[in-house]
């Protein structure tokens, strides 16, 4: 039964992404044929109910082919009229579709930084380029000792991306951790964090500099999988019973608003702390809210 679940909801999960991506790159189309700024304002609304849509159809399916408990706070005083920063711990994929079932319809439509190299995925990279979602190069610690440039490059993509999301309530997710959680690279980092990699703060940097007349809430959010079954595969398959989630919201010090990242050492030390201390708390959370799950178990 297990395997038959899992093969209708993947199934079902790739003819919903099928079907809403017929309007979707039909509205693409449009977008090319109708230059005039009026129109794309109104077609770029359009392109978002259609992912919402699509969104929602994931929840459905989950809802449909899975007994999953979820455990969700902090979701009170969420605004859609409101730009947001998201930041989450990251373990895999899933974490995508479990922010969509948290998040959806509660803050705008979320966004958030992918790989250049996923904008020749099926489907869904064409999505993410329509919808607006910034894309970026990411380098290596070599690579930017031989490239210094390339971290110019980085913060010129991000603004420009930013840009695109000034004239309308966004929230844009960005997983500080810059990967998935893999025990092998928490010890090859020697991250000082029992459940979390070592944050990236410059990404969070760019776009606050970009945004910072917009951004006044850093939403922060921590999922737990108690069961340490992570993977689609995982989902398909029903081995995700319970998910935990915790939302809260981070008022962005003033002091940070407007800073130079690049340029400012001050300024960048400043920073790091302010998201060092946020990832201590996050850390501690895990941990109690990972000790309570198996409390609940025994």
């Amino acid at each position: 039964m297990a395997i038959a679940r899992g093969l209708l909801a993947f199934l079902l999960f790739i003819a919903n992404t099928v079907f809403w991506c017929v309007p979707l790159y039909a509205l693409i189309l449009l977008r090319w044929a109708v230059p005039q700024r009026d129109w794309r304002a109104f077609h770029s609304h359009l392109l978002i109910r259609v992912a919402e849509i699509w969104s929602c159809g994931n929840n459905a399916i989950m809802r449909l082919t899975q007994r999953i408990v979820w455990d969700i706070q902090g979701l009170e005083g969420l605004r859609r009229d409101v730009w947001y920063l998201v930041i989450a711990n990251h373990r895999s994929w899933m974490d995508i579709v479990v922010l969509e079932r948290v998040l959806l319809g509660r803050i705008p439509f979320l966004k958030f930084f992918i790989k250049q190299s996923l904008i020749w995925m099926p489907l869904l990279g064409g999505a993410w380029w329509a919808l607006d979602f910034p894309f970026m190069k990411r380098h290596s610690a070599a690579h930017l000792a031989r490239h210094p440039e390339a971290r110019d490059q980085d913060w010129i993509s991000t603004c420009r991306a930013c840009q695109r999301l000034r004239d309308r309530p966004a929230a844009l997710l960005n997983f500080l951790e810059g990967t998935r959680f893999r025990v092998e690279k928490h010890l090859r980092q020697q991250s000082p964090y029992r459940h979390l990699l070592r944050p990236k703060a410059g990404g969070l940097a760019f776009a606050l500099e970009a945004l910072g007349d917009r951004l006044h809430v850093l939403l922060d959010v921590t999922i737990v999988y108690p069961s340490d079954h992570t993977t689609f595969l995982d989902l398909f398959i029903g081995r995700i019973q319970r998910v935990v989630v915790r939302v809260r919201q981070i008022p962005i010090p003033n002091e940070l608003l407007g800073g130079d990242y690049r340029h400012d050492p001050v300024f960048r030390k400043a920073f790091q702390h302010w998201i060092d201390q946020i990832w201590t708390e996050k850390d501690a959370l895990i941990e109690e809210l990972r000790h309570d799950s198996q409390r609940e178990v025994a």
